[in-house]
């Protein structure tokens, strides 16, 4: 194994396991955790549409806004954190004079939203399992599309966008997601409605790839930072996440929720 990839690999676990605990004890751990995430996805956001150094912190500071009001201490996922995001979106736009700046904000706090608002549903081993699938499909997806692309390989996804990935790594990501889904309804009691909506999640998830990999090839950039050794910028490791989470929770609402 090269140091590259072993360090690429040391890296992903630690960050695995970070995302277990917090997701584990839930409440103020993981919300701190994921906006943290948040602000500097903001960050790299505004690096990779060409803002200045001034305007990337103010967009910074501005997304924390809704960040904040979603602590469970405060007002959690309500509508006044919507109407904090759009308040946010509307400042950044009018100060800075780039809406491609602003539209870091819904794609920052609406997945944020989606995450709290699974771990909180009640009891919390529900919210404990629909997190987790949420997250484990993700994960599953880039693993399946990973090892499917490599050993299959065979006509490219989108050339212009990525031209590492293939149809037959999304076929790949596709099984791999809906394995996770089947497992968590056959052995932790995953509603099967969700089970069999992994497959479309995990072409969510290789869509949000996709849009990133957009971005940074128009910023002329690999990675949309170099916070995580081996793996770029937080935006590299959550640009799956950012397109499912909302996605995962609207399936809950639809499909579970009476």
């Amino acid at each position: 194994m090269s140091s590259e990839l072993r360090t690429r690999a040391i890296v992903g676990i630690l960050l695995i396991l970070v995302a277990l605990a917090a997701l584990f004890f839930g409440g103020f751990l993981f919300w701190t955790l994921l906006s943290v995430a948040g602000v500097l996805m903001q960050g790299e956001w505004g690096d990779l549409t060409g803002a200045n150094p001034e305007n990337r912190k103010l967009a910074m500071f501005a997304v924390s806004v809704p960040l904040a009001i979603l602590c469970p201490a405060a007002a959690g996922v309500s509508w006044l954190a919507f109407g904090l995001m759009a308040a946010a979106f509307f400042f950044v736009a009018l100060t800075s004079r780039s809406v491609k700046l602003a539209l870091g904000v819904p794609y920052i706090v609406v997945p944020v939203m989606a995450l709290l608002f699974l771990r909180g549903q009640a009891p919390d081993t529900i919210g404990l399992l629909l997190t987790l699938w949420a997250l484990a499909l993700v994960w599953a997806t880039d693993i399946g599309a990973y090892f499917a692309g490599r050993s299959i390989g065979g006509p490219k996804l989108a050339p212009r966008v990525s031209p590492s990935k293939t149809w037959s790594g999304l076929g790949g990501g596709v099984l791999a997601a809906l394995l996770v889904g089947f497992l968590l309804y056959r052995f932790a009691g995953l509603p099967v409605q969700l089970a069999a909506a992994s497959g479309l999640l995990a072409v969510a998830a290789q869509l949000g790839d996709l849009f990133e990999s957009s971005m940074k090839r128009r910023a002329g950039v690999k990675d949309s930072g170099t916070l995580l050794p081996g793996h770029g910028g937080v935006m590299d490791r959550l640009d799956g996440v950012v397109a499912a989470a909302p996605l995962a929770a609207a399936c809950y609402m639809f499909l579970v929720l009476p």
